[in-house]
């Protein structure tokens, strides 16, 4: 069983090498071009010249992108993804703080114009629907 086994690895492993042959390029009688393993009869054809695959150091993609370029970019979009989750928890800190202090004061000022105003109940019920749901959108 195992030598079946070897024997059938060793010949998928080996089947590449022998489908590298010539290639054959020829123009029929009615301008037809055909590429073919076997050169035709009677027929000048011409040998195509496949090109090899091409070799290059490991991490080297063939169009010269190196595989580290794609690992700086994958930081720099962690680095901003980060930055970005950082600023939302301010902002959701804050948002449930200005929440808090809205529902838990009723006498809260505001500046206008460089003047100070009591907001109304009104404005106050207004504000703290706002915040719900900003929080509510943005924070978990």
């Amino acid at each position: 069983m195992r030598t079946l086994i070897f024997t059938a690895s060793l010949l998928i492993s080996l089947s590449p090498l022998c489908m590298a042959g010539q290639i054959y390029k020829w123009v029929d009688a009615q301008g037809v071009t055909h590429f073919d393993a076997q050169p035709p009869q009677g027929r000048e054809a011409t040998v195509m010249v496949t090109p090899s695959p091409p070799i290059g150091k490991p991490g080297v993609l063939p169009h010269g992108n190196v595989i580290g370029d794609q690992k700086a970019i994958d930081h720099k979009v962690k680095k901003q993804v980060a930055e970005q989750q950082a600023q939302l928890k301010v902002f959701c800190e804050q948002a449930r703080t200005n929440l808090a202090q809205l529902q838990n004061n009723p006498r809260l000022r505001e500046e206008v114009d460089g003047e100070t105003r009591r907001l109304t109940d009104q404005q106050r019920q207004e504000r703290i629907t706002e915040a719900q749901k900003q929080i509510a959108k943005n924070c978990q």
